[in-house]
């Protein structure tokens, strides 16, 4: 049984209090787990109904490597996808750009994780750790910054209750009630486009290649499941992709067939069709003296490379890492100049994806053809300059960039 937090008076101390108990959250208590820090995760879904979602993701060679370091891997990969080939292509232009194994002397050159499969793996390895414990479900109502610590207030089963933390992390996503309550401003625009993501089944001989096919109205994504199913997140214009949703489903199989241009076989539909429209989101900033946010309450990208929640689990490892070595260091682990590495390191590094994948989506969702030409030049040159295609394929994969130790060694 995971460990909860008994009452124990009007207000508990803790190091750490942790708003958001998704990936990214329980990715940053992971590596904490054994690192003599208190820490509590408030999360507002019961602990079985936040890991029950199927969605699944990309998962980079550094998420697997940071994965890794914190001993959970060996649960994960007998049950997710993963894939020796990329492949990046314009619509129905010849030339495509092939990504192998071989460019990088690794095994694989990424993996698809259902949401389920990873969470579950990661409460399961902080069950009965004796300096974790949950508040679940449990929400932060308020939160009061002062100088030696932060006030937390959080309502759980209807009753309020209070926390005491020297660090507060804002873990709850997009819609981040910590960063409202920070008053901390955001920059960033919303897209004309709406993704849909959903698992089918099909009939190809192979299941270890992802492909980026790009449209001039949006990119699409397919990466390989286990059992010869993939996921697809399919951007379109709004009023198209809620039409596409709309389809009955022999119409949307045809419509899918000649967008995947016959590569998968036959396909079936495994899984409803979800719809959400996306944005690019960066904060101001990443801290706040006792805060900081990570994952997507930090930033939002375009899904086109399945970068976002990668971008979220090295924040985690990011953070981790240097919590740890200023409260070994007898540091204040809420101080500002504590945090002020962290949201040096990562505010950078994440911008410029933000910058690459909004790129990628403008450029290649354009029927313009000057911009076509170019491009269509562009998957040449990347095709035959080999530094080229290794720099763009370690960009992909999160091997480009400052690399947490967690994942140094693995």
């Amino acid at each position: 049984m995971i460990s909860e937090l008994q009452d124990n008076g009007v207000t508990t101390s803790c190091d750490i209090a942790i708003a958001g108990g998704g990936i990214v959250g329980v990715t940053l208590a992971a590596i904490l787990k054994n690192s003599g820090l208190k820490v509590i995760i408030v999360e507002a879904k019961p602990l079985e109904v936040a890991a029950a979602r199927t969605q699944a993701y990309a998962f980079s060679l550094l998420s697997s490597r940071i994965y890794e370091g914190i001993g959970i891997w060996k649960e994960i990969i007998p049950h997710i996808g993963k894939f020796k080939r990329i492949r990046l292509s314009d619509s129905d232009f010849p030339q495509i750009v092939k990504f192998e194994t071989a460019d990088l002397n690794t095994d694989y050159l990424g993996y698809v994780a259902q949401h389920n499969v990873v969470l579950t793996a990661l409460q399961k390895y902080i069950t009965d750790c004796d300096n974790i414990h949950w508040l679940c479900p449990g929400e932060v109502t308020d939160v009061v910054y002062q100088d030696d610590a932060a006030q937390v207030a959080v309502k759980v089963k209807g009753q309020k209750r209070y926390l005491k933390a020297k660090l507060v992390i804002g873990a709850d996503g997009a819609r981040s009630h910590i960063r409202s309550l920070a008053k901390i401003t955001t920059r960033g625009w919303k897209y004309w486009q709406s993704c849909i993501a959903f698992t089918i089944k099909h009939t190809a001989a192979e299941n270890d290649t992802a492909f980026e096919r790009f449209w001039a109205t949006g990119p699409m994504g397919v990466l390989p499941l286990p059992g010869n199913r993939c996921q697809i997140v399919w951007t379109n214009p709004h009023e198209r992709a809620k039409k596409l949703q709309a389809l009955e489903e022999k119409e949307f199989i045809k419509e899918l067939e000649y967008y995947t241009q016959g590569s998968l076989g036959n396909l079936t539909l495994a899984s409803d069709r979800v719809i959400f429209p996306v944005q690019l989101m960066q904060c101001d900033r990443y801290i706040k003296s006792r805060l900081a946010l990570i994952g997507d309450a930090a930033h939002c990208c375009h899904p086109v490379g399945g970068q976002g929640l990668n971008l979220g689990i090295r924040d985690a490892a990011t953070l981790a890492q240097i919590l740890i070595k200023a409260h070994n260091q007898g540091q204040d682990i809420g101080s500002l100049p504590v945090l002020k590495e962290y949201e040096t390191w990562r505010k950078q590094e994440n911008l410029a994806i933000l910058g690459f994948t909004d790129f990628l989506d403008r450029f290649f969702s354009n029927s313009w053809l000057p911009i076509v030409i170019i491009r269509r030049l562009g998957l040449w040159l990347m095709s035959n300059l080999q530094p080229l295609k290794i720099f763009a394929l370690k960009l992909m994969t999160g091997l480009k960039g400052k690399t947490p130790k967690l994942a140094q060694n693995n």
